[in-house]
């Protein structure tokens, strides 16, 4: 038997104002949306902003419903805008947010693994990173250069092939 080390790098900024302008931008889009989310049973609200190679920014949020299992997430609303609209652009990078009236937030918070495997899929789709920004309510800003940080042992298409 071996025991192995997984480790994960991201860096961690004090705040927004320390990222380049269109990081910035994507942040704000990600609040905005976050503000609009339609979280009425949880009154946990997310937003994301995602930045396809073509400059275009996305946005969704956090969509419940009153039978949990058909709400949806912020990150796969907007994932999945993209690839109905933008089939065939890369995602660069996507901004998520969250913020709620009942939990305090010190820590940005990672997606769920629903979203990181939705993630994990277009950045092996495209053949292309796409770097990820977590923003809380206050504080620290972590951002990683690859869903694949995020989601080291993911699953991916090759291994359903036939040999």
């Amino acid at each position: 038997m071996k025991k192995l080390e997984l480790r994960i790098v991201f860096s961690e900024y004090e705040n927004a104002t320390e990222l380049g302008t269109i990081e910035q931008e994507l942040i704000q889009k990600a609040i905005k949306a976050c503000d609009s989310a339609y979280a009425p049973y949880s009154d946990f609200h997310v937003g994301a902003a995602l930045l396809l190679e073509n400059g275009v920014i996305i946005t969704g949020n956090n969509q419940e419903n009153v039978a949990y299992p058909s709400a949806l997430c912020a990150e796969r609303v907007a994932i999945y805008y993209a690839g109905s609209q933008y089939p065939d652009i890369a995602i660069k990078t996507i901004a998520i947010t969250c913020k709620s009236a009942t939990v305090h937030l010190t820590e940005p918070l990672s997606p769920c693994g629903a979203c990181r495997q939705a993630m994990a899929e277009y950045e092996t789709r495209h053949n292309n990173k796409i770097k990820v920004i977590l923003v809380g309510d206050k504080g620290k800003i972590r951002v990683v250069e690859s869903v694949a940080d995020l989601l080291p042992f993911m699953f991916k298409a090759d291994e359903l092939k036939k040999a």
